[in-house]
C-alpha cells in the first residue's frame, strides 16, 4: 500500500510559492491578450503587420525555453525563476512604454524580453513542479496550470473591465509588472536551490535532489549535461508521441490566447469588449478543466481523456470557424477551452512518469520545451495566413492539428502496469 508521505511547513511554503507565481504569470499574459486589440488600434497595423509584432513573443519565448532546461542542470531551477521573473516584469514595462508612445518597434522588443522569461520561468516551473509530485506523492502539475488559467480569468477581467473604461493599455500593463515583481520575490525566496542541478549535492540542494538531483530508484546513471541531454531523451519513440500531442494542444491553446479577441473583433464584427469577454469565457474554462479533470483522469486515464479532450476542442473551434452566429461562436470558445485544458499538464506529467529523478528532469524539461515552442512560436504565424484567407479560416490549421494528436493518444496510457510507490505516477491519483 502506498503510503502518502507528511508534507513539512517548506514543502507546502515551496508548493504555494509556484502556484502564486504561475498565477502572477497567467494574470500578466491574460492582461496582454485582453490588450491586443487595443495596441493593433494604438500602433496602427494591419492583422498581418501584428502578427509580425508577436514574433517578438515568439523569438524571445523561443530563446527561453531552448535554454532553460539547461541553465537548470547547471544552476538549479530558483536562479532560472529569478531571471525569467525580471525579464517578464522588464518585458511587460517595455510593452507599456511601446503602446503608450504607438511604437512598434517598444511592443515587439517589449514582448521579446517578455516572451524569455516566460520561457525561462516556465519550463523551470515545470521541472520544479514534478519535483514537488515525487516529494509529497501528490498531484501538482495539473493544480499548478490551474493556477496560471485562474490568473488569466482574472486578468480578462481586468481586462475586459479597464477595456470598457477605456484605461490607457500602457497605464494598465505597467500595474500589472508592478504585481508580478512583488509576487516573483516572494516566490524566488521561498523555492529551495538545487532543483534538477546536476552537481553539488549537498545541503539544501542535496534536500531538493528528490526534485531532480538524486538519481532515483533505479539508479540511473546521470544524464549528460548541455544539448546532448535534451537531445538524447528523443530517442525514445514514445516520448517524441507524447511530445507531439503537446505540440497540438499546446498550439490549440496559444491560439486562443494570441487571437481569440481579434479573432471575435475581425472574424464576427463583435466589439473589443466582447472579445475580451469571449476570451474570460474561454479562460474559465480552461480552469474548471484543469482543476476538475482529475476524477476523470482517474477513471479513464490519460489516453481516454486527452483523447476526448481533442475531440471537444476540435468541436468548439470549428463552430467557432464555421458558424455565422457571433453567439453560437462565443459560446463554442468553452469547448475550445475544456478541450485544450488537461492537454499540457497531462502530456508533461506523463512525460516523466516512471523515470528516476535525473531522467525525469530531462524528459519534462524537452516536453515542456516542445509544448512551449507550440504554444508561443506557432500561433503567430497564423497572422500572415490570415492576410490570405482570413482569421477564421486560418483557424483551421488548429483543427487539423487537434484531429492529428487525437490519433497518437495510446502513448499516453501507463509505462507500467501500477505505479512505482518510491516515485509515484504523476497522475495516478489525481482527485
Amino acid at each position: 500500500m502506498k503510503v502518502t508521505p507528511v508534507i513539512d511547513a517548506r514543502t507546502r511554503r515551496w508548493r504555494a510559492a509556484l502556484f502564486l507565481f504561475m498565477l502572477a504569470i497567467g494574470v500578466s499574459m491574460a492582461s496582454w491578450v485582453a490588450r491586443t486589440p487595443g495596441v493593433r488600434d494604438a500602433l496602427d497595423v494591419s492583422t498581418g503587420a501584428m502578427g509580425l509584432v508577436l514574433f517578438g513573443l515568439s523569438i524571445g519565448s523561443m530563446a527561453g525555453v531552448l535554454v532553460s532546461g539547461g541553465l537548470v542542470r547547471k544552476h538549479g531551477g530558483r536562479p532560472v525563476i529569478a531571471l525569467g521573473a525580471g525579464l517578464i516584469v522588464t518585458g511587460l514595462l517595455g510593452v507599456a512604454g511601446g503602446a503608450a508612445l504607438e511604437v512598434s518597434g517598444g511592443v515587439f522588443g517589449g514582448l521579446a524580453l517578455f516572451g524569455a522569461g516566460m520561457g525561462l520561468a516556465e519550463v523551470a516551473f515545470n521541472i520544479e513542479g514534478a519535483a514537488v509530485e515525487r516529494t509529497v506523492g501528490r498531484p501538482v502539475l495539473p493544480v499548478l496550470h490551474g493556477c496560471f488559467s485562474l490568473g488569466t480569468v482574472v486578468g480578462a477581467l481586468l481586462g475586459m473591465g479597464l477595456t470598457a473604461l477605456r484605461f490607457p493599455v500602457g497605464w494598465h500593463l505597467a500595474a500589472v509588472s508592478v504585481a508580478v515583481a512583488a509576487a516573483a520575490v516572494w516566490t524566488v525566496r521561498a523555492v529551495p536551490p538545487g532543483t534538477g542541478r546536476e552537481s553539488g549535492e549537498s545541503g539544501d540542494g542535496e534536500r531538493a535532489g528528490s526534485g531532480g538531483e538524486r538519481a532515483g530508484s533505479g539508479g540511473e546513471p546521470a544524464a549528460s549535461g548541455g544539448w546532448r541531454a535534451q537531445l538524447e531523451v528523443w530517442r525514445d519513440r514514445r516520448l517524441v508521441l507524447i511530445g507531439l500531442i503537446v505540440l497540438a494542444m499546446a498550439f490549440a491553446e496559444g491560439s486562443a490566447n494570441d487571437w481569440l479577441p481579434l479573432l471575435m473583433v475581425d472574424g464576427h464584427g463583435t466589439s473589443a469588449t466582447a472579445g475580451s469577454l469571449t476570451f474570460l469565457l474561454f479562460a474559465g474554462a480552461m480552469t474548471t478543466g484543469r482543476f476538475t479533470g482529475g476524477p476523470l483522469l482517474v477513471r479513464y486515464g490519460p489516453a481516454a481523456v486527452v483523447r476526448a479532450s481533442a475531440v471537444v476542442a476540435a468541436a468548439g473551434v470549428a463552430l467557432v470557424v464555421f458558424s455565422s452566429s457571433a453567439l453560437l461562436a462565443g459560446a463554442a470558445v468553452v469547448l475550445w477551452g475544456l478541450g485544450a485544458s488537461l492537454g499540457f499538464p497531462v502530456t508533461v506529467s506523463a512525460a516523466g512518469e516512471g523515470a528516476g529523478a535525473r531522467e525525469a528532469t530531462a524528459r519534462v524539461a524537452a516536453v515542456s520545451t516542445a509544448g512551449y515552442a507550440a504554444f508561443l512560436v506557432g500561433p503567430p504565424s497564423l497572422g500572415f495566413l490570415a492576410d490570405h484567407v482570413g482569421l477564421r479560416s486560418a483557424m483551421i490549421v488548429v483543427l487539423v492539428l487537434l484531429a492529428g494528436a487525437a490519433l497518437i493518444t495510446g502513448a499516453l496510457c501507463r509505462r507500467t502496469a501500477s505505479p512505482v510507490a518510491e516515485v509515484p505516477a504523476p497522475h495516478s491519483d489525481l482527485v
